[in-house]
């Protein structure tokens, strides 16, 4: 354990550390891009069709979880590529289960995405 004095200057310096991370996964990252763009097209219809304060909670919650997800994956990869630069079947099976895990996250995310704004189009349609 660090016993080192808390810092607030330190504290916000890891800000800075985090914030980029974040700008380096959507400057190098592919599929960051992608999940920037569906989030930015999820906020712009939830602003469209009014979502309630629990479904922007729900919204947030997911981009967040998918976003994260995708970082740490990016991250993972990383790792596996720096620790053993050739091809090998177990890094390719830890590259393997962190996809897997932002797939989980991002269905997670879909299903989210049709309970909330499937029945509000459905009533624009209908109404």
């Amino acid at each position: 354990m660090n016993h080192e004095k808390f810092s607030i200057k330190k504290r916000i310096k890891s800000f800075g550390y985090a914030f980029a991370g974040l700008k380096l996964a959507f400057r190098e990252e592919h599929n960051m891009w992608i999940h920037g763009v569906a989030a930015v097209c999820v906020i712009i219809a939830g602003a469209l069709l009014g979502l309630s304060l629990v479904e922007w909670m729900a919204v947030a919650i997911v981009i967040g979880m998918v976003i994260s997800a995708e970082v740490v994956n990016s991250a993972l990869e990383r790792t596996a590529d720096f620790i053993k630069a050739e091809r090998d079947d177990r890094k390719r099976d830890i590259k393997d289960l962190g996809a897997g895990a932002v797939l989980v996250c991002a269905i997670s995310a879909a299903v989210v995405g049709v309970i909330i704004f499937l029945p509000k189009i459905v009533a624009l349609f209908l109404g």
